[in-house]
């Protein structure tokens, strides 16, 4: 039996559980918070992590990768080399362009910390640039990479909502208004996988957040 460690309020460890759940894998979950973690299983104690009978994985992409390979029904990436690799592209996109330039701002969105004027002046029209990029790849028709639910919907699902929400709390105004994500995030939410991702992450965060305060 696979086990997921990690916690629900991650964005990582969702994109990883959803993907389990859309291809059907039994899985377990194993809370791990940060500090918590198997270092032989994730030596720089970042979540998720995947453990299995052969032993442990680490990064996300790479356990997508992995379940691709040993649950190839059904599957998230299309069998043609080129669309394939589209699919890579958007999610390579979402995540070193769009969500980790944005995670910058999460401290202050969403934390109750600060960020500071010099740091927002920068990452502001950075995200502005990289999001008119990704528009240009994606269709929203209506899965991210067309026709068929992918690996970028996995990836798209759990960081497009945070890209969005953050920028509207920093800087008044969501960056990824003029996509149509609200309905596709809408769509991709009346499918059961992402009600069970969503409601886990929800709970989960209040979990996260009455740990920090206590």
């Amino acid at each position: 039996m696979l086990k997921l460690c990690g916690f629900a309020a991650s964005n990582y460890y969702n994109k990883v559980k959803l993907a389990l759940l859309e291809k059907g894998v039994p899985f377990e979950e194993e809370l791990a918070w940060i500090g918590e973690t198997d270092k032989a299983c994730s030596p720089l104690g970042k979540v998720p992590y995947l453990k299995t009978d052969q032993g442990g994985l680490s990064e996300s992409t790479v356990i997508l990768e992995y379940l691709e390979d040993a649950y190839p029904h059904p599957a998230l990436l299309p069998a043609d080399p080129f669309a394939g690799a589209k699919v890579r592209e958007l999610v390579r996109y979402m995540e070193l362009h769009l969500e980790l330039v944005a995670r910058n701002l999460y401290p202050e969105a969403f934390f109750g910390g600060k960020v500071s004027d010099s740091a927002k002046e920068k990452i502001g029209p950075q995200l502005e640039k990289n999001i008119a990029a990704f528009a240009k790849l994606t269709t929203f028709s209506p899965f991210l990479a067309g026709d068929a639910f992918t690996l970028a919907d996995c990836a798209g699902v759990v960081h497009l909502p945070l890209v969005a929400s953050a920028t509207k709390i920093i800087y008044g105004r969501d960056y990824m208004a003029d996509l149509p994500v609200r309905d596709y995030l809408k769509r991709m939410g009346e499918r059961p996988a992402v009600q069970k991702v969503n409601a886990d992450r929800k709970s989960n965060t209040e979990l996260m957040l009455s740990r920090s305060k206590g």
